[in-house]
């Protein structure tokens, strides 16, 4: 179980739930890699916490950044007011803060990447262009328009990108996320999208069984450790 933390965030003060991954009788794991988690738009909940707690038992120090600074949402219109009130200047210096907190802990070999989810998976593709930190990121189905973040796209020279996609959306023939596939190939990036067929929007959130898709949930879980090995070891 991780715990509610401070930290420096562009001259302000940010808050997250950060996640130690522990070994053998309790001790804390040195040297390892970290993962920022960007929340859906219910904010930073349960489901959030759990999935940073996920990463940390495979090996990264995790950190969810809480973007609605202590508000969150358990009905879709309250989520709705909560993501459109979300000013992005304070989002990218929450992400940009974590990431600098997080390559700074003695824990952390440096190697930082960004996992997040539905809001929070167009949040996670943006980070990569928001710090040089940040060198691999995770966007399982990207879900606002590009235009209210205007991404520096050319920040991804050197960096990776994954994108899971879900069926009802379109996959990744869906026009957000070919723009943004192709954007980030031309500033000389790697970018790679999966597609599971058959699957809704949200289809990784267990706490929403109405959406929810085990085996695709599965797979996509797979492939984000494989990918987050592979990039921040290999750095």
């Amino acid at each position: 179980m991780g715990e509610m933390i401070s930290y420096q965030s562009n001259g302000g003060t940010s808050e997250g739930y950060l996640a130690i991954p522990q070994a053998a009788g309790d001790a804390a794991v040195p040297a390892v890699p970290a993962v920022i988690v960007i929340q859906e738009w219910w904010g930073l909940v349960g489901h959030i916490t759990s999935v940073a707690d996920r990463i940390a038992a495979a090996g990264f120090l995790a950190l969810a950044p809480d973007l609605y600074h202590g508000h969150m949402a358990s009905e879709p219109d309250e989520a709705q007011k909560l993501m459109m009130g979300l000013a992005m200047d304070q989002a990218a210096k929450d992400i940009a803060g974590a990431a600098a907190y997080l390559a700074g802990r003695p824990e952390c070999t440096g190697g930082v990447a960004v996992v997040g989810f539905c809001l929070g998976g167009s949040l996670a593709l943006w980070a990569g262009t928001l710090s040089q930190h940040i060198t691999a990121a995770v966007g399982y189905y990207p879900a606002i328009p590009w235009e209210r973040m205007q991404p520096s796209w050319q920040n991804y020279s050197g960096k990776a990108a994954l994108i899971h996609a879900d069926e009802a959306e379109g996959g990744s023939g869906a026009p957000g996320i070919q723009q943004a596939m192709q954007l980030i190939s031309d500033a000389g990036g790697e970018v790679t999208a999966y597609d599971y067929a058959g699957t809704g929007h949200a289809f990784f959130n267990d706490d929403r069984p109405e959406v929810y898709d085990q085996p695709a949930a599965t797979l996509s879980w797979d492939r984000t450790l494989t990918f987050l090995h592979d990039r921040l070891r290999a750095g």
